[in-house]
């Protein structure tokens, strides 16, 4: 396994990581989670990802009961929990979701009790809240940290302005800024986190801990040849990402991809994820799978990497045509 700094910060992250969202007490059994789990841990994944909205709580059970059994060393993995959209998902009422100062600290304890942990390792903000000013948001974490209940803490699908005012109310404050963003990142949707959020890197000393790698199994080759049942998008209530990810000129580049990944003697996933690994921003890859067989393939993308010579890169450029420009001023 390889391990990449987490962004300025000192704590070393395993390369890949592995997700519980759709996955863990939703798509797949305990038993299969338990195997995912064990898996990873043996690979050297040292980072294991989760959230409050996830299967409304029950991922976050899954993943302590599994914790628990196998008790490994506490000081040998990095969990993560995230909050905004509250256990309660669409059910929550106005004081349990959100940035505020009550839910971001009731929304920790909750996952404590939930993952049986005594502290969470990073600490996302699911989303912006803009009905909660920032330096209430950053204050809390700030407290958090010092209370010992979280490490370290981020954001997620946050725009560079909120990453720089969350910065800045920290500098002023003398108090802990956020250290990771966990956006969306792979062939497919690239912009934020190759342009948007390019000078944070340089900056703030931005991590990222990307999730969606195969663009919700689109870049998997699952769907080349039309809808696919019983996988991810079928899951009820997942209309939205169904209609985002299946659209025609997606599923044409991952065809192409595919055809690509051929020549170059790997499957499209381990080659969708080797090339999220090229980029030297990227902290970890969190990568989401319903089988045992789907994740220890994935884990080829590491060795992967070399096959990525400029000349690939350029080939790959040529079939994604969606390279994201910088500004011009």
């Amino acid at each position: 396994m390889e391990y990449r700094r987490l962004g300025k910060s000192g704590l070393q992250v395993s390369a890949l990581s592995l997700g519980s969202w759709l996955t863990f007490g939703k798509q797949i059994d305990n038993s299969v989670a338990e195997e995912l789990m064990a898996l990873a841990y043996e690979q050297g994944v040292n980072f294991f990802d989760n959230a409050e909205i996830y299967a409304r709580g029950r991922s976050e059970i899954v993943m302590g009961e599994i914790l628990k059994k196998y008790n490994w060393q506490r000081d040998s993995y990095i969990v993560s929990s995230k909050v905004f959209f509250g256990y309660l998902g669409k059910d929550a009422k106005p004081t349990q979701k959100g940035l505020s100062r009550k839910h971001v600290v009731e929304a920790c304890e909750q996952a404590l009790k939930r993952l049986q942990l005594d502290y969470l390792d990073l600490y996302f903000c699911h989303r912006p809240d803009k009905e909660t000013p920032i330096e209430e948001t950053v204050w809390t974490m700030h407290n958090l940290i010092q209370q010992g209940k979280i490490l370290y803490w981020g954001t997620s699908e946050w725009s560079a302005q909120e990453i720089m005012e969350a910065h800045m109310v920290a500098g002023q404050h003398h108090l802990i800024g956020p250290v990771m963003e966990q956006p969306q990142y792979n062939m497919l949707e690239r912009a934020r986190v190759e342009v948007e959020y390019a000078q944070l890197y340089k900056t703030v000393g931005l991590g990222t801990t990307i999730w969606s790698p195969l663009a919700s199994g689109v870049l998997s080759g699952k769907y080349n040849a039309g809808f696919v049942e019983e996988t991810r998008l079928s899951i009820l209530g997942m209309d939205w990402l169904k209609e985002s990810a299946l659209q025609e000129e997606k599923l044409e580049k991952s065809r192409k991809l595919t055809a690509f990944a051929k020549e170059l003697g790997v499957s499209l996933p381990v080659l969708a994820i080797a090339w999220c690994l090229k980029n030297q921003q990227v902290s970890t890859v969190i990568l989401g799978a319903s089988k045992k067989e789907q994740l220890q393939e994935n884990f080829n993308a590491l060795g992967a990497q070399q096959l990525l010579t400029d000349e690939v890169m350029n080939k790959i450029e040529e079939i994604l045509q969606n390279k994201p420009k910088f500004p011009d001023y």
